[in-house]
């Protein structure tokens, strides 16, 4: 798929609700490729570099919507995301059938069946999951990795969008589907990625250059995309903007939510959500992902950093 500024197919009119550090990647991307983009986030000092690229900047959720064929939330919890598409000047109020909701946030599943099915209740339109991989930089080159759930012809008409977002865009099954595969994806990136801080601090300890790992193991079975990008990360002990270790943690304790639900165990999840916990229980819940490595620096060292 496209990953030039210019977008594969006809411009559309698209809200994005959530400017967040990924809300604001996806808008920015949808603006440079043409499209027609209202933004609208809570605080609305956020949404002003946006407006200055070229997008309308909208006084609720409801004004952004208005007009919009896609409207698009990328926001932080099931309960936020239903404030902003049900609640009092959410975009239902301004959306028909003729309209998309597509959820780029990371929720649970049920949730995301409820709100579906409230959205068709309430104005007829019909709504995606749409949780995505690949963070901001690959919002920003159109790369990103989106797993979809809804009917087959919501869906598909989401493709309209996910062209100039994605470059792997699948289809999971119903509305939650994606949500669910969400949940697949955070326990490899957590689990990967505590690997990966493992790794780094033995090679530490041995004396070798953490920062060579990702070349002296590439093609063997233990290269991972979460080597390549955060082994050398985390040596410098630079943490660059990836996702926050909060809101991985959000995403575990939604996994051992429906795990508990049906008495699956997971053992190696259960073990990294709970090192996830005490990073957040230690103030640091706000870094970004390489900052995992400082666990073994110690928690008051990354607090005081």
């Amino acid at each position: 798929m496209s990953t030039d500024k210019e977008s594969s197919g006809a411009a559309r009119r698209i809200a994005v609700i959530g400017i967040g550090i990924m809300g604001s990647a996806i808008a920015r991307r949808l603006i440079e490729c043409g499209h027609g983009v209202s933004v609208f986030n809570r605080s609305a000092k956020k949404t002003v570099p946006l407006v200055a690229l070229g997008a309308r900047g909208a006084v609720s959720a409801a004004d952004a919507a208005r007009g919009s064929e896609f409207v698009i939330t990328c926001l932080n919890s099931a309960a936020i995301v239903e404030e902003a598409t049900l609640g009092q000047g959410g975009a239902a109020e301004a959306m028909d059938a003729g309209s998309l909701l597509i959820d780029m946030s990371s929720i649970d599943p049920a949730s995301t069946q409820r709100l579906a099915g409230a959205m068709r209740e309430r104005c007829g339109a019909d709504w995606v999951d749409a949780p995505l991989s690949g963070g901001a930089p690959k919002a920003l080159l159109g790369q990103l990795t989106v797993m979809a759930g809804g009917t087959s012809e919501a869906v598909q008409r989401a493709r309209e969008v996910m062209r100039d977002l994605c470059a792997n865009y699948t289809h999971m099954g119903p509305s939650g589907a994606g949500q669910a595969t969400k949940l697949v994806n955070q326990v490899l990136c957590a689990l990967n990625n505590q690997a990966v801080a493992e790794a780094v601090r033995l090679a530490e300890s041995c004396g070798v250059d953490a920062s060579v790992l990702p070349a002296a193991l590439a093609g063997g079975r233990a290269d991972s995309a979460a080597l390549r990008e955060f082994a050398p990360q985390m040596a410098a002990r630079r943490v660059p903007p990836s996702g926050s270790i909060v809101n991985m943690l959000k995403d575990l304790e939604g996994v051992q939510r429906v795990a508990h639900g049906a008495r699956l165990p997971l053992p190696l999840t259960a073990t990294v959500a709970e090192l996830f916990r005490g990073m957040v229980a230690a103030g640091i819940g706000d870094e970004q992902m390489a900052a995992i490595i400082r666990q073994f620096d110690g928690y008051k060292a990354l607090a005081a950093a």
